[in-house]
């Protein structure tokens, strides 16, 4: 099944903050008490409907719902030295109903997997030395659902050119994640994969921006990233040509190279054209392109309209096969659509809402964002997200 991540689009708003700012020097007056800076408010709601279950074998319903919500609080103060400290504490909590999840155990009216909620909170240290124009940062994070507990770290740095036009950051993370085991029914009592099952996942991400020209910034973005352990999902069926089937297995380990490029384009004062593309590889054997533009257009000096469209385009992994069509003597075989060669557009747009005296006067309600985004894949897959994003500052 596809379920589109609350914190996707929390980093889509974090990254297009941090990309479209003016770099400005900071005020002579530095707070040496720890204040509240910023809160951030996001909530989703997103539904999907199609006909391509992994659960059961790469038919059948596909129908989601999922509910999200996160808020940060950021705090900051600046010491003796003159830099920069920020606290961020964050939590998230997605709802979620599976009607092809529900198909685990058939013969109940409703399994645990049916509906349940995440929960993942996280917390962010930063220091930002303003003199040498350096940020370090670490972040734990925890994630819980109904079969799996994740736990993560990251550390991050960053360094800014003499003028200010260039950026270069670099951040590596490891998530140690326990899965229990969830099997189908009818697979259950015998089977040597019962029990919990560890997957490990490490990365390092680099990022390099350059201003241009007044009217064009760039951004470059490198991932190297390498997963082991319980890779496959358990409760995702496979069927074999002879009519029986197994639960989907997948190698235990994965290597995956994202690279990426965004280009901002200033056209004059009221529009801005951004695009973003990026080649994504496996060793899987899964290939895949993503382009998406977006144009944002200032109606008024606080309010804009932002229009935007995604393609997507993947080869699937060579252990793909639809329902009935893997053969016996293969070692590895998964039915999950989200591994198969598809193609998928998603188009929508978004209004922001920033006066300078505040949404509805409010003067720490410094913007209101919405964006609804409709999402069709070649597979039949289908879904519609809708976005509320909230600053406070």
């Amino acid at each position: 099944m596809l379920r589109l991540s609350l914190a996707a689009f929390g980093i889509y708003f974090s990254t297009l903050a941090a990309f479209s700012q003016s770099l400005q020097d900071s005020s002579v007056y530095k707070n040496r008490k720890l204040k509240l800076d910023e809160v951030n408010f996001v909530s989703s709601y997103y539904k999907q409907d199609g006909n391509n279950s992994a659960v059961t074998g790469g038919i059948g319903t596909e129908k989601l719902t999922d509910f999200g919500t996160t808020i940060d609080v950021k705090f900051a103060k600046y010491d003796s030295r003159f830099r920069k400290h920020t606290l961020t504490g964050e939590i998230g909590v997605d709802v979620y109903s599976s009607a092809s999840s529900d198909k685990i155990d058939p013969n109940t009216i409703s399994s645990a997997s049916s509906g349940d909620k995440r929960i993942y909170p996280s917390i962010t240290y930063a220091i930002a030395n303003e003199a040498k124009r350096s940020t370090i940062s670490i972040n734990g994070s925890l994630s819980t659902e109904f079969d799996y507990f994740s736990k993560g770290i990251s550390l991050g740095w960053s360094k800014l050119s003499k003028d200010k036009n260039r950026e270069f950051s670099a951040k590596g993370q490891v998530f140690l994640d326990t899965w229990k085991v969830i099997l189908p029914i009818e697979l259950r009592g015998s089977n040597s994969l019962e029990g919990n099952k560890p997957r490990d996942s490490y990365s390092a991400s680099f990022t390099l921006s350059q201003v241009l020209t007044r009217r064009l910034q760039v951004l470059f973005l490198a991932d190297f990233a390498y997963q082991k352990g319980q890779l496959a999902t358990l409760f995702h069926r496979t069927y074999f040509t002879d009519g029986s089937h197994k639960v989907e297995h997948l190698p235990d380990t994965r290597k995956k190279l994202p690279l990426g490029i965004r280009l901002n384009y200033f056209l004059g004062d009221n529009i801005i054209i951004r695009t973003y593309y990026r080649y994504y590889k496996d060793d899987w054997g899964l290939q895949a392109n993503t382009f998406e533009v977006e144009v944002p257009v200032k109606i008024t000096p606080f309010f804009s309209v932002s229009p935007f469209y995604r393609h997507y385009q993947q080869d699937g992994v060579k252990y793909f096969a639809a329902y009935q069509q893997h053969d016996l003597s293969e070692t590895y075989f998964t039915s999950d659509y989200d591994l198969s060669t598809l193609t998928s557009n998603m188009t929508g747009a978004g209004i922001r809402y920033a006066p300078p005296g505040g949404v509805m006067s409010m003067k720490k309600f410094s913007s209101l964002e919405i964006r609804y985004g409709h999402y069709n894949r070649s597979t039949g897959l289908h879904a519609d997200i809708i976005t509320l994003y909230a600053k406070f500052k």
